[in-house]
């Protein structure tokens, strides 16, 4: 269960850092408090990068087949 997790929880990370950069570089388009914020674009890629490690080692674990 807790690979899964990883996997799960990495593709969330993965869609929400992936909106926050979208929103920080005001590509959205709708208006808001995080459009064109760059803060929130920086934000977004260090989630984005979390996302991607946490996917990363849960894929990993899921082929070698060892728990953790």
């Amino acid at each position: 269960m807790a690979i899964w997790g990883r996997v799960v929880g990495g593709v969330l990370l993965i869609l929400i850092g992936v909106v926050w950069i979208l929103q920080g570089t005001g590509t959205l388009g709708a208006s808001g408090g995080m459009n064109g914020q760059m803060q929130w674009a920086v934000i977004g890629v260090v989630v984005l990068v979390g996302g991607l490690a946490l996917l990363v080692t849960g894929l990993r674990r899921l082929r070698t087949g060892r728990r953790g």
